[in-house]
């Protein structure tokens, strides 16, 4: 009985390790980008460049994926190259010292057809907080070369000083040069692992 027991157990596990499903990150079709306010009156926008990630789900629905990503942060593009090295800086992410941002999912849950939230911890520079993504589930298709692609939409907003991205200025009347709430859109496409 008790090596039947074992048995299932064993077939069990193999079941859902078997069910699992890899997918990585196609940058070329991917992006992440921010927008901050500038001066109260105007947005400043950016992305970066170099990231990584991977999804672990056990179903092409997504419903509880592992998502884990990371961010190059010398990577930062806001087409201006003096205000790339200040963000580079100490001001604000000390890309030197701290030259990866990451996030690791805690929850991604189907909320109602393509729409699913997205919960994990978010790490830039020392800290590490947890952050809620609206994440937008664009489907899974097969490309002209037989590789199975997932696409996904993901928007959230942080509070850049939580992440000691201190630095502003404040203007004559009285609105700060940066603002402190920063848009965040991921647009992911993924691979399917052979």
């Amino acid at each position: 009985m008790k090596k039947l027991l074992l048995s299932l157990v064993f077939v069990a596990t193999s079941s859902v390790i078997s069910a699992q499903t890899n997918w990585g990150v196609d940058a070329s079709h991917s992006n992440v980008r921010f927008s901050v306010s500038h001066l109260v009156i105007s947005e400043a926008e950016g992305n970066f460049k170099t990231f990584d990630g991977k999804v672990t789900s056990t179903g092409n629905d997504f419903n509880d994926a592992k998502v884990e990503f990371s961010i190059d942060v010398n990577s930062i593009n806001t087409d201006n190259e003096g205000r790339d090295k200040h963000l580079k800086g100490d001001d604000f992410f000390n890309a030197e010292k701290y030259p990866k941002m990451t996030f690791k999912s805690t929850s991604f849950k189907k909320v109602d057809g393509k729409k699913y939230i997205l919960t994990g911890d978010l790490t830039i520079r020392d800290v590490t907080k947890s952050v809620t993504f609206d994440v937008n589930h664009m489907g899974v298709t097969k490309d002209p070369w037989g590789n199975t692609k997932a696409g996904f939409k993901a928007t959230s907003s942080i509070n850049r000083k939580d992440y000691k991205l201190l630095w502003s200025v404040a203007t004559e009347t009285g609105g700060l040069v940066v603002g402190d709430e920063v848009a965040i859109t991921i647009n992911l496409e993924l691979n399917q692992a052979k």
